[in-house]
């Protein structure tokens, strides 16, 4: 039986440095192209509204392609389907690299969406297996520092990409790094199991696929252009998600094996371990919008400059994070998280107050004591979300995960969009002078920085009943096949 305390053998080892390096990978592009969308513009010579389809189409290409990720682990092995996308991934940041207009970017850009999406959930099934759940939360703390610093990096890398070199480096930096995550990979990772009897539930599919990039890009489309959710676009694209993601679920309810197991809900501590998760992706998302925007357009900064600002968040969660993990197995998830979210809620709250001259120490300060809490929160929940599940449910549990956290960070950042873009249209409709206009938008960020703040405490709340202590005997030690149910039944509960 595995205990808290137990060291990471070699394997595990191998496995962790694997799933680090792709994850890394994935996550960190979907951000360091942000900075660079006005200079691709003026490279192929197109139009904003057209090449902001880099990003977005990569964000739908993710939505897409999430829900598959359980199916696939279940159909073809952890390892097989990890390779798999690992090289549709490395493959598409390659064309990327060699894209001869806007059109082509775009589209080699949604290949390597496809395999983006599904790194991440199969990575951590991987790991959750590896580890089991007495050493799950200090594996996720090791893995979850690429999670929470690549966002945060990912500006700066891009900045310093498109300031000093070409801006096919974006895309060709995947490669080498790829190469050597599959060879890793390859090494390391044991050869899984198939079950080829296990059929992909296609109606699922085409509920919940289009249902989600609908919801996805829907919200992204609030906020640019003046849009709002009341603008007939956005309205009838987010109606249009929300009804398909309804009938999904009402279907996954009926069905035999659906694409997204909604039984696990079923499970109180996976419940509640969602809900943070999606609240907690919510407070992550809306704080990297927000941040970077208010040293571009209310302190002119450069997008270098924003994106090393950012970097005090990143280093305040990479500081804890392994520690909080290693706490969390000791202690349970309500030992740690609910203090880490409270932390989010102080360190926020000095952006309330923002001006236009406001310091940069104080801003930096506050940016570590945020990643403290991050750091303190995201990959505890994460761990969380597995405890008392049957090995067989973590490929669909992690799914369900990713998606929710996806989701979070979209609507998020989208009522954020909303709500600055109200305060923008005020400084420039009413302010003329400039100086004026700078403290109104100053005071606009700060303004929209008290949502976040509700939003954050609201994510406190479910973290308070997540489980005080870990279990005794697992799922995976007494049988990897035994259910969640039947541990309950043997255990009491905490």
């Amino acid at each position: 039986m595995q205990t808290a305390h137990e060291p990471f053998d070699s394997a595990l080892k191998w496995t962790a440095a694997a799933v680090v390096l792709g994850t890394m990978m994935s996550i960190l592009d979907t951000t360091i192209v942000v900075v660079a969308l006005d200079d691709l513009r003026k490279t192929f010579g197109t139009t904003l509204a057209t090449i902001q389809w880099v990003t977005t189409g990569y964000l739908l290409a993710l939505a897409l392609v999430i829900p598959l990720s359980g199916w696939a682990v279940d159909r073809f092995g952890a390892r097989r389907s990890w390779l798999v996308a690992l090289t549709l991934f490395v493959v598409g940041s390659a064309l990327c690299g060699m894209a001869w207009s806007a059109e082509s970017l775009i589209f080699f850009r949604l290949i390597q969406g496809l395999g983006g999406g599904m790194i991440m959930p199969i990575g951590q099934t991987i790991l959750a297996r590896a580890a089991g759940p007495a050493r799950m939360g200090r594996v996720m703390g090791v893995v979850g520092v690429p999670t929470v610093l690549a966002p945060v990096f990912g500006p700066v890398l891009g900045g310093l990409i498109i300031t000093y070199a070409a801006w096919q480096l974006l895309f060709w930096v995947n490669i080498p790094i790829g190469i050597v995550a599959l060879a890793v990979a390859w090494k390391a990772l044991p050869k899984g199991e198939e079950n080829h009897a296990h059929k992909l539930d296609v109606v699922g599919l085409m509920l919940i696929s289009p249902g989600l990039a609908a919801l996805v890009y829907g919200l992204s489309q609030t906020g640019v252009n003046g849009q709002t959710f009341t603008t007939p676009k956005v309205m009838w694209l987010l109606i249009f998600g929300v009804g398909m993601l309804t009938a999904f679920c009402l279907w996954a309810l009926r069905a035999k094996v659906p694409l997204l197991d909604l039984r696990l809900f079923r499970h109180r501590t996976f419940s509640i371990a969602s809900l943070c998760i999606f609240l907690m992706g919510a407070a992550l998302y809306g704080g990297l919008f927000l941040m970077p925007l208010y040293y571009q357009v209310a302190r002119g900064q450069t997008a270098l400059v924003a994106g090393l600002l950012m970097c005090p968040q990143g280093l305040g969660a990479m500081a804890v994070m392994r520690w909080a993990g290693t706490l969390a197995d000791r202690k349970g998830a309500r030992a740690v998280v609910p203090i880490g979210s409270a932390i989010i809620v102080l360190g926020t709250i000095p952006f309330t107050f923002l001006t236009p001259t406001t310091p940069y120490w104080t801003l930096a300060l506050s940016m570590v004591v945020r990643g403290v809490g991050m750091g303190l929160s995201m990959m505890p929940l994460t761990a969380a979300s597995y405890r008392g599940l049957a090995h067989s449910d973590v490929p669909r549990a992690t799914t369900t995960t990713s998606i929710l956290r996806q989701i979070g960070g979209s609507v998020a950042t989208a009522v954020l969009a909303v709500l600055l873009q109200q305060q923008f249209d005020l400084a420039h409709a009413k302010l003329p002078d400039q100086q004026a206009a700078s403290v109104t938008l100053a005071h606009g960020f700060a303004t929209t920085f008290w949502w976040a703040i509700g939003c954050s405490v609201l994510a406190v709340i479910p973290t308070l009943f997540l489980p005080r202590h870990t279990e005794r005997n697992s799922a995976w030690d007494k049988n990897p096949n035994e259910s969640a149910l039947e541990l309950a039944l043997e255990e009491p509960t905490t």
